[in-house]
């Protein structure tokens, strides 16, 4: 079994503010969720991932704020980011800085999943938040998703407006606080979650950075967190997630993106009691049931996406892996939603 993602407990910086002006008691709404409101007081401390992700899904149903976690992205600087924070702050340009976001992302979220493929001078950044339960990951993603938009005006300037702002969820009743953080480039129902950009503005110069004050910050970090170079699940996990859609995923595809061998690869998982077939499959289970339950995406798209080469060889795995098709599920999952009242829409 793949341990469960942790994030720190900054990751609810915001959370208090936001509650109280929507109409909610943090308190109350924290507990809960299972989590110790004197969280707050402690930003490094690691609090499970599933029950941030409940908290924020139901704060957002609870008051009614379809754009909970964007709100809270608005709240959100570098030095939320702890250490890691300023080793961004203080490299070269804004590619360096998501480098280094990348390479230290699990001590920030072990359920952020952050990759940069770039074409023809397009880049996308796609980030996917993977809590490892079914729970919806809409307020986490949107989250995610702002707070690296800031990271980016950081160094692109507060009046920058990336090409596309791309979510794969369905748009909220009301846009205007995803049009006013993101400007009218954002789109939903799109086949990834993230940012697209130029590669030229990710070579843009960082006119704040202080090379040597981000190298001796980055020593002091990976004295700090020798666990990072030692724990590869999460990278797997982020590359597995990269090349399931592509129909590749095989752990030497997977070797190959992470620049090692097979054995490797095998060698890192078998130190967490785990093999490459069961992070693929831990994978599929976990964006099956998000497609299948929590969206209205074809369920030929959704075979397509978990690397399944034909719908058949999809239905058949997922009536292996939960008892009933595919359509059945989603059947089910709509059954139990909430029916409009008259005269609503």
């Amino acid at each position: 079994m793949q341990p469960r993602p942790l994030v720190r407990a900054a990751s609810l910086k915001g959370y208090q503010e936001i509650a109280r002006a929507s109409g909610l008691d943090p308190v109350r709404m924290m507990a809960d969720a299972g989590l110790d409101p004197s969280a707050l007081d402690e930003p490094d401390l690691m609090i499970p991932a599933y029950r941030v992700s409940r908290l924020l899904e139901e704060s957002a149903t609870r008051s009614g704020v379809e754009s909970f976690g964007l709100r809270m992205a608005e709240t959100r600087h570098l030095s939320n980011l702890g250490p890691v924070g300023m080793v961004i702050r203080d490299q070269p340009t804004l590619r360096d800085s998501l480098t280094v976001l990348i390479r230290y992302h699990a001590a920030l979220n072990g359920a952020l999943a952050v990759t940069i493929e770039e074409s023809a001078g397009v880049v996308v950044i796609r980030e996917d938040v993977l809590v490892g339960d079914d729970i919806e990951v809409r307020q986490a993603t949107e989250l995610a998703i702002g707070v690296l938009l800031r990271l980016m005006r950081q160094v692109l300037g507060a009046a920058w407006h990336p090409r596309r702002v791309c979510f794969m969820h369905a748009a909220p009743r009301d846009t205007r606080t995803h049009v006013r953080v993101f400007g009218a480039c954002v789109e939903f129902k799109h086949d990834f979650n993230g940012i697209v950009c130029s590669g030229d503005e990710l070579d843009t110069v960082n006119p704040s950075a202080d090379l040597a004050m981000a190298r001796y910050a980055e020593r002091l970090l990976d004295v700090a967190l020798p666990t990072l170079s030692a724990t590869k699940v999460n990278e797997v996990r982020r590359t597995v997630l990269l090349l399931l859609p592509s129909g590749r995923c095989s752990i030497e595809q997977v070797a190959n993106h992470l620049g090692v061998v097979c054995r490797t690869v095998q060698r890192h998982l078998a130190g967490h009691g785990l093999s490459f077939s069961e992070v693929v499959n831990a994978q599929r289970l976990e964006l099956s049931t998000r497609y299948v339950k929590h969206s209205a995406r074809p369920l030929n798209e959704v075979a397509a996406l978990l690397g399944f080469g034909a719908s058949s060889g999809f239905s058949r795995w997922y009536q292996s892996q939960f008892g009933c098709s595919p359509s059945q599920s989603r059947a089910e999952a709509r059954s139990k939603l909430p029916r409009a009242e008259p005269g609503q829409r």
